[in-house]
């Protein structure tokens, strides 16, 4: 009898865990009146008068922030940002039948995104920093795990915002899911005219509401959120049908995006394992490797210095792919069939990618060159015409001892510039007069073509 006991006494503590445990994951214990919940996001639906200077101002300091490459900076930004408040209305508007509400909510996430990236382009368009910082280019391309973030991150944020006691998870899901960082990395895109920036940032904006607002919609749905009722029973019925329209054309394209987003981000993913195992040989190295993934073409390109490999190793290569999952993709290998590079072929690859990288760069050193070519070139022929041009000031200034001319740097501390002046030194056995040193200085300017001239009279 004894024996039977403990077996049920154990089932009893086992059922009574479980049971705790379960009612640890109750979402009614602590949930504020819903009405309350509602109207609370309701509230930060609008975006007028602070509201909208808020956006403003944040949007201004996260575009700083990415473009002094500032991480800091776009957390600050994104703390102050607003963005949330539509948003999570659409989710909201959509979970309990409200037509007007949605209505609200686009309109006002409509106006938000017009105005931020309306207000970073007007920045990246002054800014004098034009380069494309890490923090910036990370919003270009949207992968699986931003796509999960702003997923788990709404469902956090609506279960936070249903809560009696609030907490800070709502400015967390603000910065998690980043929404105004893309905003701006799209106004820049269309100050600098780059397209594919705008795409990339706006689509990763996109993800960002479409699945905030998902999370907002299930958990209304879960945690049975009242649905505005009609006393027209026909206009309710057609409300419904709009919203789940919207719904189904909200949902259906995001899940499609998400889609291609997972098979894109594991493609990339096998790619790379492919490179980093495959294209490993004792007497040959990887010079470059490109990957490129489009609904249309697959191709990995590998690019290899060193001893040639063979085309029966190549094949076999080729056939390791489809172990990594690498189907439909074309594999590409350049080598140098002789067995010896060719340098003016490496050489001008080489040149050209580093051109197409760094052209601004490259324009830039070319400018420095020719000016610094022109310098030494105009120093040449100032210390080549010293001596005739000493001779004839003497004949037209008979009273000139020493004579010398060159040019010096010349360091324009306000401007932070450094400039270059043509300086002349006269020693005079007698004091000149001003006739006599304005005499001298036009006869310079003409004789060799200067505008400026800085004098040393002794």
């Amino acid at each position: 009898m004894e024996e039977s006991k403990v077996p049920k006494k154990n089932k009893n503590n086992f059922i009574r865990f479980l049971l705790n445990l379960i009612n640890r994951f109750d979402l009614q214990e602590g949930k504020e009146d819903e009405l309350e919940t509602i109207e609370d996001i309701k509230k930060n639906v609008e975006f007028k008068g602070a509201n909208l200077w808020i956006l403003i101002f944040a949007i201004f300091v996260a575009s700083i922030g990415l473009n002094v490459n500032s991480t800091a900076v776009v957390i600050g930004a994104m703390l102050i940002s607003p963005l949330m408040g539509p948003i999570m209305g659409i989710g909201l508007a959509a979970g309990i039948n409200d037509f007007e509400l949605l209505k609200r909510s686009l309109r006002s996430l409509g106006t938000a995104v017009f105005i931020a990236i309306l207000t970073s382009t007007i920045y990246f368009y002054f800014t004098p920093l034009d380069d494309a910082q890490s923090e910036l280019l990370a919003r270009t391309e949207p992968t699986i795990w931003d796509v999960l973030i702003a997923l788990f991150g709404g469902l956090a944020g609506i279960i936070a915002g249903s809560r009696k006691e609030k907490s800070n998870a709502i400015p967390g899901v603000a910065i998690a899911t980043a929404l105004m960082p893309p905003l701006c990395t799209a106004g820049y895109g269309l100050a600098t005219l780059n397209l594919y920036y705008f795409i990339g940032a706006f689509y990763l904006f996109c993800i960002n509401s479409v699945f905030i607002s998902l999370s907002t919609y299930l958990i209304v749905r879960f945690m049975k959120f009242p649905k505005k009722e009609f006393m027209d029973h026909k206009k309710e019925k057609r409300v419904q049908t709009y919203i789940t329209i919207f719904t189904i054309i909200t949902i259906v394209p995001s899940i499609y995006l998400a889609y291609g987003i997972v098979v894109r981000s594991i493609w990339e993913e096998q790619a790379k394992t492919f490179l980093s195992q495959e294209m490993v040989f004792p007497a040959t190295q990887v010079l470059s490797s490109n990957i490129n993934y489009s609904t249309t073409e697959k191709s990995i390109m590998v690019n290899l210095i060193g001893e040639p490999i063979s085309k029966e190793s190549i094949d076999i290569i080729k056939e390791k792919a489809m172990n990594f999952g690498l189907t439909d993709t074309e594999i590409v290998i350049n080598q140098n069939n002789s067995g010896i590079t060719d340098i003016n072929i490496l050489r001008s690859d080489i040149l050209k990618d580093l051109y197409e990288r760094n052209e601004k760069l490259i324009q830039d050193k070319d400018e420095k060159i020719a000016f610094l070519e022109n310098e030494v070139a105009a120093y040449g022929t100032v210390r080549f015409l010293g001596n005739d041009i000493a001779k004839e000031a003497k004949i037209n200034h008979p009273k000139i001892r020493k004579f010398s001319l060159n040019r010096s740097l010349i360091t324009n501390l306000e401007k932070n510039s450094i400039d270059t002046l043509l300086i002349a030194y006269a020693e005079f056995s007698g004091k000149p007069t001003n006739e006599e040193k304005d005499k001298l200085n036009n006869w310079l300017k003409i004789r060799t073509k200067s505008d400026t001239i800085g004098f040393i009279i002794n």
